[in-house]
């Protein structure tokens, strides 16, 4: 069974834009597009009626799946163009309308229930990285916010952070907010964030909106949209947030002799990765003095052609580490596609990165507010708990996840444990005085601060200098086992594999392994499973253990967790002692994998290679 329908939609921005507008544009805009699709049912339709009911419910179990399938974690996630081996697409027009329709309702409902009245023309503003999936799926997202009676604003080519600010700085102040990207994964991959004034959804209330988005998808299959009565309204805010950033820059740096340029004299060097970060080079670092010349990769182009936009990139953090040589530049700083990420290169071509990165910001953090709580995820190393407690502060480890993370301080602060910066070790990093966004932009604002701070105070040590005592770990490997299952029973099986893992070391059968907890901090003991008195739905499951043995105490840790993107299990090994993250890949594939037979549903390629050669592929 196939279902074609076409939508024509009032709009004119979606040819590709190169970069932001240089003024702020507010106006509607008409224009004719269209898209068509297909659906292959493979099941027969089941339909339920009943006299009671508004409408027969159709109930088709494969085609809800797919969309239960979009949910990853609090985003949404699918493949959006051909052209990825094994991979079909999934996240088509129409199942990004359901959502969008599905998520304006939700908002709403909320406000209504909020105000205790019902609420009419909300507001919603959408932003998007420069995929070449972006338009199509734009046009989808306002057919569907149209569907729920939302009004929309489409802010075109838009930073992750920008559009949670959307719902904040005047006079936008838009009730909710979505940006369409998929981070740093591939250009056929897209995506979706969901912001309110409160933050982002939770990874509960987007799995809500995708469940009712299923059935909303699967009653479509011979009717999908009808022309947008009400166009979205264009509108620059990338203006306004980007002077949002100078203004924090200017105040809290306070240059005795030039206010407005305080960056003058500054080499800075930028490489947004062809994403949507190329507007912190024109529109806050120039504006502020700075000279950006040498900068990378500065132009939106959705196939990413020249590195992946990632802080976690290798490719990324040598170009740009060459150009911080080459020009003699005082900073480097690396964006992801969507600038919710970053990374920075010092002076000296230091890359810092991960745990480097956290330490220099909880460096910072901590001069700032002495003896606060900082928040990572569980595959921080124990070099990073012992910087930060020379410090005064205090380390809370957490479930991998930067929801899960950022969500964390969100609690701990409401128990009134103060707790100023939460961050995961891929570069999402959220700060209690941003609004607890993770916002990779002003991550590099605060760096750039105390950049300047240090050298007005007749220091020219630069950046690096702060984090000089901060040990690396010996060792340190990531492997994957791949879950051996149809993609829709995966997770259970995941979640089953590591379960069994817990099992294990609770049970004894590991020696020298024990379950690992939040360590010194004033959280309950065992938060990293969340045994405290507030536990947080579980979106994917892990666990960390800690490994000695007689010769050298505790010398390292061992972290399983299920990935929320793909169908495989993350395996995190780091060792203070030469060939210790192989013996603990032996431990675990002999005694744990063989023993309990789940190398019958795991695929355990990687982890035999690395526990008999010591070697990653």
């Amino acid at each position: 069974m196939s279902s074609t329908s076409t939508l024509s939609l009032p709009l004119q921005r979606n040819a590709r834009k190169k970069g932001f507008p240089s003024s702020p544009v507010t106006k509607p805009f008409t224009a004719n597009l269209t898209f068509s699709f297909s659906l292959r049912l493979t099941k027969a339709i089941h339909v339920k009626s009943s006299s009671t009911a508004k409408f027969n419910e159709v109930v088709v179990d494969e085609e809800i799946d797919k969309i239960r399938r979009l949910q990853n974690g609090s985003d949404v996630r699918g493949v959006a163009v051909e052209g990825e081996k094994g991979r079909t697409v999934d996240l088509t027009p129409p199942a990004v309308e359901a959502i969008a329709e599905s998520f304006g309702e939700w908002v709403m409902n909320r406000l209504e229930s909020e105000g205790g009245v019902p609420v009419e023309g909300v507001r919603v503003s959408l932003g998007r990285d420069p995929r070449i999936s972006g338009a199509s799926l734009s046009a989808a997202v306002f057919s569907g916010l149209a569907r729920a009676g939302c009004l929309a604003f489409d802010m075109g080519l838009a930073t992750t952070p920008a559009c949670f600010m959307s719902t904040l700085l005047p006079p936008f102040a838009y009730d909710a907010s979505i940006m369409m990207t998929a981070s740093h994964l591939p250009y056929t991959r897209n995506g979706l964030k969901f912001f309110t004034r409160k933050g982002g959804l939770t990874s509960p209330e987007v799995e809500a909106i995708c469940d009712k988005a299923a059935r909303k998808y699967a009653n479509r299959l011979t009717k999908v949209s009808t022309t947008l009565s009400i166009p979205p309204t264009k509108v620059d805010f990338m203006s306004t947030y980007a002077k949002h950033l100078r203004d924090i820059i200017k105040e809290r740096v306070n240059h005795p002799l030039h206010y407005d340029t305080p960056l003058k004299g500054f080499q800075i060097i930028v490489n947004s990765g062809n994403g949507s970060g190329g507007f912190f080079t024109w529109d806050v670092l120039d504006k502020l003095g700075a000279d950006t010349f040498g900068s990378l990769n500065l132009s939106p182009d959705g196939m990413f052609p020249n590195h992946i936009p990632n802080p976690e990139d290798k490719t990324a953090m040598a170009l740009t580490k060459a150009a911080v040589l080459e020009n003699n530049a005082d900073l480097g700083i690396v964006f992801d596609t969507d600038v919710d990420r970053s990374g920075v290169v010092d002076s000296s071509g230091n890359p810092i990165n991960g745990d480097k990165l956290i330490a220099l910001m909880a460096a910072i953090v901590l001069r700032e507010h002495p003896g606060s709580t900082i928040v990572t995820d569980a595959r921080t190393s124990m070099a990073l708990t012992q910087f930060i407690a020379n410090r005064g502060g205090h380390h809370c480890l957490y479930r991998v996840g930067y929801r899960n993370v950022i969500d964390k301080g969100v609690q701990l602060n409401k128990d009134g444990i103060e707790a100023h910066l939460m961050m995961e070790t891929s570069g999402h990093g959220a700060l209690k005085e941003n609004h607890f966004l993770d916002d990779g932009a002003y991550m590099v604002v605060k760096i750039i601060i105390e950049m300047v701070r240090m050298k007005l105070a007749g220091s020219y040590e630069g950046i690096g200098s702060l984090i000089e005592d901060l040990q690396e770990p010996f060792e340190s490997v990531e492997l994957r086992m791949n879950v051996i299952s149809e993609p829709k029973h995966a997770k259970a099986k995941g979640a089953e594999a590591i379960e069994a893992f817990r099992n294990y070391i609770e049970e004894g059968k590991l020696e020298g392994w024990e379950l690992d907890s939040c360590g010194d901090c004033w959280v309950s003991e065992g938060c990293l499973v969340d045994l405290n008195d507030t536990p947080a739905a579980i979106d994917a499951y892990m666990y960390r253990a800690k490994v000695s043995d007689k010769e050298h105490g505790q010398h390292g840790w061992i972290h399983l967790r299920q990935s929320i993107h793909n169908p495989n299990i993350a395996v995190n090994i780091q060792s203070s002692v030469p060939s210790g993250c192989q013996s603990m890949a032996r431990v675990l594939r002999e005694k744990f994998l063989i023993a309990s037979g789940m190398e019958k549903s795991l695929d355990i390629t990687q982890i035999d290679k690395y526990a008999k050669s010591g070697q990653v592929g």
